[in-house]
């Protein structure tokens, strides 16, 4: 069994301020993609880079204390790869892959919108790029037969179900229109799968992975699910179980925990 959590930590040093190593510790994971970690290199301690029984690898914004990928691996994978060969995204560090045999699992983190248009508009410039990105995996998989995952803060809620506000969120970056139409075309007509979709098709308030700090939206659970596992659909069928981890509270968002009949 091969258990892979997502978790945007909104500050890897916050995190584990909040008690992040232990959970890992109990929890088990065998791969953990981390979003956010708002650090660079020289800042990690040793015990942020590699907790108990994992390596880290990391891709850090340019930009001190912003955006920044990372993953913790419990088995050393064959190659670490940054980026997506798109130099204004690659700079904000959003992207890191690593690849076994036969299986590669990315940490993704995509902008958000919702600081004003610019921002918006960079969004939609990350998603052309990302999509383009994303086929190039998925030729990949038909030729080779790879399977990929890809795991991490979309910052897009799909559908309805997936957030408990949806009417007074239409108009708001991560449920507009156009954002929601790209992630069904990822869906339906590039062959992606929403994992976690597959396993718990019906599923609302337990599925949230993300709250906003304003009014009381963590303890009435008005959330968000935007923090997903996509993944081609050899591995995608291979999922056992999902989890969301509401507590302990590491950040604004839950680890997201995909178990895969994988060795």
């Amino acid at each position: 069994m091969l258990r892979i959590t997502s978790l945007n930590v909104n500050g890897i040093r916050s995190a584990f301020r909040k008690g992040l190593a232990d959970w890992l510790a109990d929890a088990r994971p065998d791969i953990v993609c981390l979003q956010e970690i708002k650090i660079q290199d020289g800042d990690l301690a040793e015990d942020v880079r590699h907790p108990d029984g994992l390596t880290g690898h990391f891709h850090h914004a340019e930009k001190k204390g912003y955006s920044g990928v990372g993953l913790y691996l419990r088995q050393p994978a064959e190659a670490i790869t940054a980026g997506m060969g798109c130099p204004e995204f690659d700079a904000e560090g959003r992207i890191l892959r690593a690849d076994w045999p036969g299986l590669t699992v990315v940490s993704a983190y995509l902008p958000s919108g919702s600081s004003g248009d610019e921002r918006q508009a960079a969004k939609y410039r990350f998603l052309d790029h990302f999509e383009a990105w994303l086929d190039g995996l998925m030729q990949e998989h038909r030729d080779t037969g790879r399977e990929f995952i890809i795991c991490g803060d979309w910052n897009i809620a799909h559908k309805e179900i997936d957030l408990k506000n949806w009417k007074g969120n239409l108009k708001n970056s991560g449920f507009l229109p156009e954002e929601r139409a790209w992630l069904s075309k990822i869906f339906d007509e590039h062959g992606w799968v929403d994992v976690y979709r597959r396993l718990h098709p019906d599923a609302t308030g337990e599925a949230y992975t993300w709250w906003s700090n304003r009014g009381q939206a963590w303890a009435k659970n008005v959330g968000w699910r935007i923090d997903y596992h996509i993944a081609t659909p050899g591995i995608a069928a291979r999922a056992r179980a999902a989890s969301i981890h509401r507590e302990p509270r590491f950040s604004d968002h839950a680890p997201l925990t995909i178990d895969y009949d994988w060795s």
